[in-house]
């Protein structure tokens, strides 16, 4: 299989060009001195690890356009890490997350660093104005990092308008999930919106777009990705979504029902609410958005949902959104049939995991 042989070495390379970013920045931030350091630290922290999807995305859009691997790609793609480190540390301020991938949130880390880089005050507000800051560098660092990939200045500015694109939706649909959470509204329809802005569109098309018009595709490819991506986008979040209340925790780095503490409207638990009756339902409805809730009760909640029929609807979405993704993928224009069978791994790799 393409992506069993192929995949560990291209995440290679993207964790190589990210290392060489990052200690580009460090050098250049050396003149602050070493009080900075543990902002770099945080930054080379976040950006490790992690299943490369969006990189790899992108990777293949530009092969599937007919273009050859070359290092330029495989630094514009990265990239997309850098862009993906930043929501995830916005993301987990907002969730006021302990962990992610198994390690402590960055606002959590710069809690614990705080004393010793002689930060008077609250220690909370220091690790939560130290993670937005992050969040905003690695922001900023990923418009740097696609411009400084060696691709020609004509390339990139076909790619700036899905780039800009992806970060407008990728903000947008964190609001919507906010107002979800704090209005308490209980809607399919409102979860599958900011499911398919907060992360869908970012996670697959428009990688898939950055990728293609980086390669000069024509319009017929990248409406064909679209087909593509956009189902696939879908399948993904929502295989994140059943992962986040029934993962198991030694895999997901994430404690169990973590979703379900932080109030997350998620399609599952939407669904769940309207489909459960009596008990089962009052539990679901006091339970979402209760950090209080043990693991006992948690247990009772991933019951309830399984019993509602919530869960066996999400898998079969998932299904149906993977197989019209994957028949979008087989009548695409795609100039590269490597690239046609590496997608479509790609596809497998994002909706049949457990991390």
């Amino acid at each position: 299989m393409v992506i069993a042989e192929q995949r560990e070495a291209f995440g290679q390379r993207i964790d190589q060009a990210l290392q060489a970013f990052i200690s580009g920045q460090r050098r250049m931030l050396s003149e602050l001195g070493g009080d900075v350091d543990p902002l770099i630290d945080a930054a080379a922290q976040v950006v490790s690890g992690g299943k490369r999807l969006r990189p790899a995305f992108c990777y293949w859009a530009w092969c599937a356009a007919g273009q050859p691997s070359d290092d330029r790609i495989v630094v514009a793609a990265s990239s997309l890490e850098l862009l993906h480190a930043s929501a995830i540390v916005h993301d987990d301020v907002m969730d006021n997350s302990d962990t992610r991938r198994g390690q402590p949130a960055a606002h959590r880390y710069f809690q614990g660093i705080g004393p010793r880089v002689g930060r008077s005050g609250s220690e909370v507000q220091f690790g939560l104005g130290s993670a937005i800051l992050l969040g905003d560098l690695l922001l900023s660092w990923s418009d740097q990092q696609l411009r400084a990939s060696g691709l020609s200045i004509e390339a990139v500015a076909r790619a700036m308008p899905y780039f800009d694109a992806m970060r407008s939706e990728v903000a947008a649909g964190q609001f919507l999930d906010l107002l979800a959470q704090a209005s308490g509204q209980n809607s399919v329809e409102r979860a599958m919106r900011v499911l398919r802005y907060k992360s869908a569109k970012y996670t697959v098309e428009r990688p898939l777009h950055v990728g293609a018009s980086l390669a000069g595709a024509d319009e017929s490819l990248i409406t064909a990705l679209s087909a593509y991506g956009v189902p696939l986008g879908e399948a993904f979040q929502l295989r994140d979504d059943v992962l986040g209340v029934f993962g198991d925790p030694e895999i997901t780095g994430k404690p169990a029902g973590d979703d379900v503490r932080q109030g997350k409207r998620t399609v599952l638990m939407s669904r769940a609410v309207e489909l459960a009756d009596g008990d089962d339902r009052v539990l679901l409805e006091s339970a979402i958005g209760d950090h209080g809730l043990t693991d006992e009760s948690v247990a009772r909640v991933l019951v309830a949902v399984e019993r509602s029929g919530a869960l066996a609807h999400v898998e079969d979405l998932i299904t149906e959104l993977s197989a019209a993704a994957l028949k979008a993928l087989a009548e695409a224009p795609i100039r590269n049939e490597e690239a046609r069978t590496a997608l479509s791994e790609l596809a497998d790799a994002a909706t049949r995991r457990e991390v």
